[in-house]
């Protein structure tokens, strides 16, 4: 089964990383060793969060905050800033499929409501996810793993 790119989970990731850690220390090279990726990895999709409005970055000796409260950020806005889809559509279909066909000729009206709907579906329920629940849940898994 395909996966969708990592950059979502990535994202996820930075911004937890930097409210876990209030900013402290929060260079690229720092949070790529948490993550265990390239610092550019980090730098290209830290730009995606600060275009989308979700975190500030500050040139030369680095360092990243969040631009809204944690609780204001939920998992589609962190999703909607860093996946690259065509237009708004989750799902591709083929652009040419052969109309002298009778399924080529009518798969799409019959899947793009399917698809849509399940497309609407995952955004509800990352929509009722907050980076303030994820970092919660994260602290109580770290603070039960060190005790």
């Amino acid at each position: 089964m395909k996966k969708f790119s990592s950059r979502f989970t990535i994202g996820v990731h930075i911004l937890s990383l930097i409210d876990l850690e209030k900013g402290e220390h929060c260079t690229s090279e720092y949070i790529a060793g948490s993550i265990n990726v390239n610092p550019v990895i980090v730098r290209k999709l830290s730009g995606m969060l600060k275009k989308a409005g979700l975190l500030h970055v500050k040139q030369g000796v680095g360092g990243a905050t969040l631009a809204k409260q944690p609780d204001e950020i939920t998992l589609l806005d962190i999703y909607r800033a860093v996946e690259v889809a065509e237009e708004t559509d989750l799902f591709h279909f083929h652009e040419q499929p052969n109309p002298n066909c009778p399924v080529g000729s009518n798969i799409q009206s019959v899947l793009q409501h399917k698809l849509q709907q399940a497309q609407n579906a995952l955004e509800r329920e990352l929509a009722q996810v907050t980076l303030d629940q994820v970092v919660h849940d994260l602290a109580n898994k770290i603070s039960s793993l060190q005790g």
